[in-house]
C-alpha cells in the first residue's frame, strides 16, 4: 500500500517515469495504478491525440516501440498503455533496446498480469534503471479481512469481523471481486455505517446463518443438528456453496487445528500469529481441540482428501450431495 501511495504521489508531483512496468499475481493494484495514469497524466483536451491503449494479444513489440517513439501532438507528453501485456511474454525481452533509451516524452505503461519479469534478464535491469517496476503480490487469505477494513475505513465505513470473514470465504482472495461488492454496499449504505452480517446477507446474497464460516464453527463445536441444517441448505443452493470450496475451507481449518495441537505456547496472541487467524476466532480452535484430539484431526484430514478426490469423479460415482453428507457424518462421529 505504501508503494502505491508513493507512485501516485510522485505522479501528482510531476515526477513521472517514462516506463511503468506493472506485474504480478494480483491484478487489482495493476489496474488501479494503470487507471490512475490513464485518468490523470494528460488533460482531457490532450487525450484525444496523445493517449493510446493497445492490447498485448493484438500488438507486437515492434508496434509498441513504434508508437512509443513518436512525438506528442501539441502537448508535453503522450501516454501509451498496453493492457494484457502478459500476452507478449514470449517476446517481451525484445523491449530491451527501447527500455535502455526510452522516449522522454512518452509514458509507456505495461500491465503484465499474473506473471513477472526475470530479475536476471536485461529487460528487468533496463526498466529498473530508466523507469519503474511494480510487483503486485497476491494477498494471503488471512490478510484480506484487514485489507477490507482498510479500504472501507478510507471511505468512512467500518465492518464487523464476521461480516468481513463472510466476504473472504464467499469471494476468496480476488480483490477485484471483493472491491466490486464493497462498492455496491457503499452505494446502498450511508457513510459511518458499521457493516454487519445482515447487510452482507441482504445486499450481497450470502446467508449469515448458512455459510462455510458457520459450518466450520458448527463442526468445531461438534453440533450435529446445526451442521446438518447448514449442509442441507448447501445442497439446496449448490451454486453459491460449491463442494470444492467447502472441502477446501474445512481442510484449512483442520490443518490449522493439527498445528494448534502441536503448539507449546497456547496464549491467544501466539495462536493467532502462528495460525494466521484473527484473534477473534482463536476461541474456536480451543473448543475444536477439545472435541477433536490429534489422532481424530489427522483422520479427518484423510477424509477430506478422499472426498476431494471423489468430488472430481475419481474412484466413485457419487453426487456432491452424497459426498458432502457422508463426509460430515465421518467427521462428526
Amino acid at each position: 500500500m505504501n508503494e502505491i501511495r508513493d507512485i501516485v504521489s510522485d505522479i501528482k508531483k510531476g515526477n513521472i517515469k517514462p516506463i511503468y512496468f506493472l506485474m504480478g499475481e494480483e491484478p487489482y493494484y495493476i489496474d488501479k495504478i494503470s487507471d490512475f495514469i490513464e485518468e490523470n497524466i494528460l488533460d482531457e483536451a490532450d487525450k484525444g491525440f496523445n493517449q493510446q491503449v493497445m492490447y498485448g494479444r493484438d500488438a507486437s513489440i515492434e508496434d509498441i516501440v513504434s508508437s512509443a517513439k513518436r512525438y506528442p501532438m501539441m502537448a508535453e507528453r503522450q501516454v501509451l498503455i498496453i493492457k494484457e501485456a502478459q500476452d507478449l511474454s514470449r517476446n517481451i525481452e525484445k523491449l530491451v533496446s527501447y527500455a535502455e533509451n526510452p522516449q522522454p516524452t512518452t509514458v509507456l505503461v505495461l500491465n503484465y498480469k499474473y506473471k513477472k519479469l526475470d530479475k536476471r534478464k536485461k529487460l528487468h535491469k533496463a526498466i529498473a534503471k530508466s523507469g519503474l517496476i511494480y510487483e503486485s503480490k497476491k494477498l494471503y487469505e488471512n490478510q484480506v479481512s484487514d485489507w477490507i477494513r482498510r479500504v472501507l475505513g478510507g471511505k468512512k465505513y467500518q465492518i464487523e469481523i464476521k461480516a468481513a470473514q463472510m466476504l473472504v470465504e464467499f469471494l476468496g482472495t480476488d480483490l477485484s471481486k471483493i472491491s466490486n461488492e464493497l462498492d455496491k454496499l457503499m452505494i446502498i449504505l450511508p457513510k459511518e455505517t458499521i457493516i454487519n452480517d445482515k447487510h452482507i446477507e441482504d445486499n450481497i446474497g450470502i446467508s449469515k446463518d448458512f455459510n462455510n464460516f458457520e459450518l466450520r464453527k458448527a463442526v468445531g463445536e461438534k453440533s450435529i443438528v446445526k451442521s446438518n441444517r447448514i449442509i442441507n441448505y448447501f445442497v439446496e443452493n449448490p451454486k453459491n456453496n460449491p463442494l470444492v470450496m467447502t472441502i477446501s475451507l474445512l481442510n484449512s481449518f483442520f490443518t490449522q487445528l493439527l498445528l494448534f495441537h502441536g503448539l507449546k505456547d497456547k496464549s491467544k496472541s501466539s495462536v493467532a500469529k502462528t495460525l494466521g487467524v484473527n484473534p477473534y476466532f482463536v476461541d474456536e480452535y480451543f473448543i475444536a481441540a477439545r472435541n477433536y484430539p490429534m489422532r481424530k484431526v489427522a483422520q479427518v484430514i484423510a477424509f477430506l482428501r478422499e472426498a476431494d478426490v471423489r468430488s472430481k469423479g475419481v474412484g466413485a460415482n457419487q453426487t456432491h450431495e452424497d459426498i458432502l453428507k457422508e463426509l460430515l457424518f465421518k467427521i462428526l462421529h
